[in-house]
């Protein structure tokens, strides 16, 4: 192909990426988004492959790598979707690095530099950002995939003059880039290489589980911007365009996430909070009380009321039951109730984790609403079922100052005139706060698997 049609091809594979984010912007376009996203993709490393040498290795290799991503992709639940995708994160770091390498060792077959001659300035600078960020991201997205899969403990990880070692490291990490640009040879690279992958673990293993949703999006950002990098590197605009959307877009969504939670961005980097399980929490040395009842109960409140909201949480991934949750509401609509699910913007590990749950199960869109155009219904609603939600749902963050969630925007459940919580037992949310909503005389507790729990309504409502 001649480099103008090259360009053009490019140029219309990039549109197609920019038309697949605005279609995954609602559940409702969402499909044509991800066949806008497909089609790009395939003209773009169908165009790269006809100005590409040694085709037939590279075939091998995306044979290799689809024919992975394939298995994976069939055998993977949705509730380990927020793990998967931070290990997508982890290799498209490690791609940038090794890249990265690859060019550094061999310049002139990338036209960063003539024969015998040094790397271009322009280009030690691309190395130099395009590796670091790129290693950031494969280790730090690896503990990511650790704590979002339990491998390793959701708690946040702290100890004494951690923020002084991340500062100590970042600077050395820059020293090393610098002796790099002014005299480029491996001793420099390798270096800054292996610091930049220290500071990924180390960035990631203080911030606790609770802010997981912000770390997958930036994550996410990090990994964008070092395809970017690179991109300048192997000067091809078509991984130019298609990392800096992502890594835009990334940032814009980890900014959405700091502000449903009500935390600013260097917090969560810095101060993370939350993970593992709490106990019940105990008032002045006194036991909390609270109201227990059963699915029938549950059916009994939900089939005599004239509205429903239902809030889902992580719980309802772990129990796989948001097909049961489905059927129920659709037998709750029949019987002429109206139904609709809050979904809050960081429920469940990644950012619209609830949101493709439901879409798996088929749940009509327009009964999906999001926090802010829901909120102002709650005191207006009959009874509210949370189930496997926590800290989402948490007064604490509208009444006690000294919660660390205080502050943080929730779905105002506890406004509603009866709730009903589905959860395994009384211990603490993914934040490792207990919470009022619990305790409340409005409330009842249903014990037990949210699946179960949620056929049990089913067969009680069918009577």
């Amino acid at each position: 192909m001649s480099a103008n049609s090259v360009a053009l091809a490019y140029l219309g594979a990039a549109i197609l990426f920019i038309l697949a984010l605005k279609g995954l912007s609602s559940p409702v376009s969402a499909r044509r988004g991800n066949l806008f996203g497909m089609v790009g993709m395939t003209i773009a490393v169908v165009t790269t492959l006809t100005v590409t040498h040694n085709v037939f290795f590279i075939l091998i290799a995306i044979a290799i790598g689809g024919g992975i991503g394939a298995l994976v992709a069939r055998r993977i639940q949705m509730t380990a979707m927020p793990e998967l995708v931070a290990a997508m994160h982890s290799l498209v770091g490690l791609a940038a690095v090794l890249i990265a390498m690859s060019a550094f060792n061999n310049p002139v077959a990338y036209g960063i530099a003539l024969p015998g001659e040094m790397l271009h300035a322009a280009n030690r600078i691309e190395l130099f950002i395009g590796t670091f960020v790129g290693a950031i991201t494969f280790t730090g997205s690896i503990i990511a995939f650790g704590k979002l899969s339990g491998k390793l403990s959701g708690k946040p990880l702290r100890f004494a003059g951690q923020h002084w070692l991340n500062l100590g490291l970042g600077i050395a990490m820059v020293g090393f880039g610098i002796a790099f640009f002014l005299d480029p040879s491996w001793t420099p690279f390798l270096i800054m290489t292996a610091i930049a992958l220290l500071l990924g673990v180390l960035l990631i293993v203080p911030i606790g589980g609770a802010d997981m949703p912000v770390v997958v999006s930036m994550l996410n950002s990090y990994s964008g911007w070092a395809a970017a990098g690179i991109g300048f590197t192997l000067n091809n605009n078509m991984l130019i365009i298609a990392g800096s959307l992502v890594g835009s877009s990334g940032a814009i969504l980890s900014y959405i996430m700091c502000k449903a939670m009500n935390r600013a961005f260097l917090n969560v980097i810095l101060g993370g909070f939350g993970g593992g399980e709490g106990a019940v929490a105990e008032d002045n040395g006194v036991q909390k009380t609270y109201r227990s009842g059963s699915a029938d109960d549950a059916a009994f409140l939900m089939g005599n009321a004239d509205s429903v909201i239902i809030v889902p949480g992580y719980g309802l991934a772990v129990a796989r039951a948001q097909h049961a949750i489905n059927e129920m509401s659709k037998m709750l609509s029949e019987k002429g109730i109206k139904v609709r699910y809050a979904i809050h913007p960081v429920a469940g590990r990644m950012p619209g984790h609830m949101n493709v749950l439901l879409a798996e199960a088929e749940v009509p869109y327009d009964q999906v609403v999001e926090m802010d155009e829901i909120n102002n219904d709650f005191a207006d609603t009959d009874v509210v079922l949370v189930i496997g939600a926590n800290d989402v749902v948490n007064p604490a963050a509208k009444t006690d100052p000294n919660s660390p969630i205080f502050g943080m925007p929730i779905l105002e459940a506890h406004k509603a005139r009866t709730v009903m919580v589905v959860k395994r037992s009384m211990a603490a949310g993914y934040a490792g706060l207990d919470n009022d909503l619990f305790y409340m005389d409005k409330t009842m507790m249903v014990f037990g698997d949210a699946k179960k729990v949620v056929e049990d309504v089913i067969k009680a409502l069918q009577h």
